[in-house]
C-alpha cells in the first residue's frame, strides 16, 4: 500500500511583530506552520537574524572578527558595518556597561549612544540592557523616547520592571519590546496574561524565553520552546502566539569553551573558531525548535545560519 503523507496543518497562527521602518522593515512570526516545515504549509516569514554589538565595541582579539570591522572605531560605525554583513536583518546594541554594579554609563550616555546608532544606520535596531531591572527599565524609557519612530525592539520586560518596561516602551511611545521569562512555559504565559491585562495587545511584543549555550542547561531552553510553539499552533493558546527571539551571543561566547585561551588548550583549537561553533550550533538548534529570531555576534555565525535558514525554507 502506497504511503499517503498527511501534512501537518493548524488553524491558529502566530502574530506577526513588525520591527523597523520602510524598505528595511522586517517581520517576525506570522507562520502558522512548524519550524521548517514549508511541505506542511507555506512560510509567511523567514527566521531572523540579528548582530550583536556592545556598548564596548567588538572584540579586537578574535583576529576575523576584528577584520570585519577594520576602519570602524565607534560603536555607530560598527553598527553600521554589521548591518551590511551576509545574513544580518537587524542590528541589536546591549548596553552592557549599563551595570550598576560595573561601569554604571548613566541613562544619558546611553540615550546618546542609541541617537548615533540610529543616524549611522536604518536597519531595525534592538536595544539590549544591562539586566538590572530598574536601570533597564529606565535606559528603556529613555531610548524610546529619544527614538520614537523608529520601531525598535527592547529587551526585555520582566516580572520586576514588565508595568513600567510595556508602559514607556510599548504604550507611551510605540516600540516594541520582549517578554522575558525564565526557561518556563508557565512563568511565560502569566507574564503575558499580565501585559495583556494591561492592555497591550499581543502584536505589539515578542516572547524571550530565555537563554543558554549549548551543553549548559540548553536541553530545558529547547523543550520550552518546543512546548510554547505546540500550545500556540496546537492548543491554539492565544496567550502563546508571539514571536520568539533568542539572544545567543552573550551565552555563546562567555562559557569556557568560548573563553579559554589557546595556549592554555591548544587541543582544543582557535577560540575564535570555537566560539563560532558554539553559537551556530546553539542558534542553529534554538531555530529548528521554533525560535522566529535569534542574535550572534560574529559574521560567520550569522552568514553561515543565514545559508541554513535559506537552505531549510
Amino acid at each position: 500500500m502506497p504511503f499517503k503523507k498527511m501534512a501537518q496543518t493548524y488553524s491558529a497562527s502566530i502574530n506577526a511583530v513588525t520591527l523597523g521602518t520602510g524598505d528595511k522593515a522586517v517581520t517576525m512570526g506570522g507562520n502558522n506552520v512548524d519550524a521548517f516545515c514549508s511541505f506542511d504549509a507555506p512560510i509567511a516569514n523567514k527566521a531572523l537574524i540579528g548582530f550583536e554589538i556592545t556598548d564596548k565595541g567588538i572584540d579586537a582579539t578574535l583576529p576575523k572578527l576584528a577584520a570585519a570591522f577594520e576602519g570602524c572605531t565607534t560603536v555607530a560605525q560598527q553598527a553600521a558595518r554589521a548591518a551590511e554583513l551576509p545574513g544580518v536583518d537587524f542590528v541589536s546594541i546591549r548596553f552592557e556597561s549599563a551595570d550598576p554594579n560595573g561601569a554604571d554609563m548613566s541613562v544619558e550616555d546611553c540615550v546618546a549612544l542609541a541617537k548615533e546608532v540610529a543616524e549611522a544606520t536604518d536597519a531595525p535596531l534592538c536595544f539590549q540592557g544591562c539586566k538590572n531591572f530598574d536601570k533597564d527599565a529606565k535606559i528603556f524609557e529613555a531610548v524610546a523616547s529619544a527614538l520614537q519612530g523608529k520601531n525598535a525592539l527592547f529587551l526585555s520586560a520582566r516580572e520586576e520592571n514588565y508595568k513600567t518596561v510595556a508602559a514607556s516602551v510599548g504604550m507611551a511611545y510605540g516600540q516594541k519590546f520582549g517578554a522575558e521569562s525564565a526557561v518556563d512555559i508557565n512563568l511565560a504565559k502569566q507574564l503575558n496574561v499580565l501585559i495583556g491585562q494591561m492592555g497591550i495587545q499581543n502584536n505589539g511584543y515578542v516572547m524571550n524565553l530565555g537563554t543558554a549555550a549549548a551543553g549548559y542547561g540548553y536541553e530545558y531552553l529547547l523543550s520550552t520552546i518546543d512546548r510554547v510553539r505546540a500550545a500556540a499552533l496546537g492548543q491554539g493558546d492565544a496567550q502563546l502566539q508571539l514571536p520568539i527571539i533568542t539572544p545567543c551571543a552573550g551565552d555563546c561566547w562567555g562559557v569556557k569553551e568560548a573563553l579559554t585561551e589557546e595556549s592554555e588548550a591548544p587541543e582544543w583549537g582557535s577560540r575564535e573558531e570555537r566560539g563560532i561553533q558554539m553559537e551556530i550550533a546553539t542558534a542553529a538548534n534554538v531555530l529548528g525548535a521554533g525560535s522566529d529570531a535569534i542574535i550572534v555576534g560574529h559574521p560567520d555565525s550569522a552568514a553561515t545560519l543565514s545559508a541554513f535558514v535559506a537552505a531549510m525554507m
